[in-house]
């Protein structure tokens, strides 16, 4: 039996309008040839989002995004079309995570720890996790800071390799080679110095230890008269006070009974004190006496006469 042209273009048409039906089917996660379980979940924002886009768990690729239908209150309803064989338990979470740097997203599943799993065309919790680029945003801003400051250590290190600051750091340099010598110089006239005075810082330690000595001997002497003056000062304080101001106003009580006796003229001081008469007596006779005394100076042969052969002499 001849088939005929027809016939043949007619087949390979509907052939090839099978497997582009069944492909782009495929292509927006529609398998054709076997069972799939269907989930849904709601997110906020499916931006990156589209049909097609793979389903993971640990990277592993569970099935695909079937259908996305927007939702009158602003939210978008997913469906997803996941391997038969794959048990989703029931709380389960359906992240929504990027990919890659260029912003592409998928849904990532983290498997709970529920034993009962989820049925058919359940809802799962739904997550959206920031993309990358946000997640870099923070590496971006210490990233910027880093060049910023690789850009001033730049600018300090074109400074010092300027001529004109490398001159300074020489004199500096010189500076303090020659500010080094000068405290070298200073150091050894210190030491010749007081190489040659060690004869005078030795005589000065010798007479500062006899002093030490002195010091101590000093002070055990101050230790003995501190004893002897505490000693006496108990003496005093173990004497009978009262019977010596008692005996020593009886004395003052004498001398005033005394004195009183003069002035009223008793006894002969009292009437030497008092007696006009007498004391001009006194004076009469001690001015004779001394009249007397200078008249044997004057004429002493008139109140002494004396012979060698001891005869009297008319």
């Amino acid at each position: 039996m001849k088939i005929s042209n027809e016939t043949k273009i007619g087949a390979l048409t509907a052939i090839a309008i099978t497997i582009l039906i069944l492909g782009y089917s495929y292509l927006r996660g529609n398998d054709v040839f076997s069972g799939s379980n269907k989930y849904y979940a709601i997110y906020n924002s499916v931006e990156g989002l589209t049909v097609s886009k793979p389903v993971l768990v640990n990277g592993y690729q569970i099935g695909r995004i079937s259908k996305m239908k927007l939702q009158p209150d602003g939210r978008t309803v997913v469906e997803f079309k996941i391997e038969p064989d794959v048990v989703v338990p029931k709380n389960t979470l359906a992240k929504l995570e990027s990919t890659d740097l260029l912003g592409s997203k998928a849904i990532v599943f983290e498997l709970g720890n529920s034993n009962v799993p989820a049925e058919d065309q359940d809802t799962l919790k739904a997550d959206i996790q920031g993309s990358l680029a946000e997640s870099l945003q923070p590496i971006q801003k210490k990233a910027e800071m880093l060049m910023s400051k690789l850009d001033s250590s730049l600018s300090a290190v074109n400074k010092i390799l300027n001529p004109n600051f490398q001159k300074n750091i020489d004199r500096s340099f010189m500076s303090i080679a020659n500010s080094l010598q000068t405290l070298e110089g200073t150091t050894k006239k210190i030491d010749h110095l007081v190489g040659s005075q060690t004869g005078h810082i030795d005589a000065i330690l010798t007479n500062a230890e006899e002093v030490s000595g002195s010091l101590k001997t000093s002070t055990a002497h101050l230790n003995g008269m501190t004893a002897n003056f505490e000693k006496v000062s108990n003496d005093v304080a173990a004497a009978n006070l009262k019977q010596t101001l008692d005996n020593a106003n009886k004395a003052m009580a004498d001398l005033q009974a005394t004195i009183a006796k003069i002035n009223s003229g008793q006894g002969s001081l009292g009437l030497l004190l008092n007696d006009d008469k007498m004391y001009k007596n006194l004076t009469d006779a001690s001015n004779n006496l001394n009249n007397l005394f200078i008249d044997l100076k004057a004429h002493p042969k008139r109140y002494v006469s004396f012979s060698v052969f001891g005869g009297k002499k008319d």
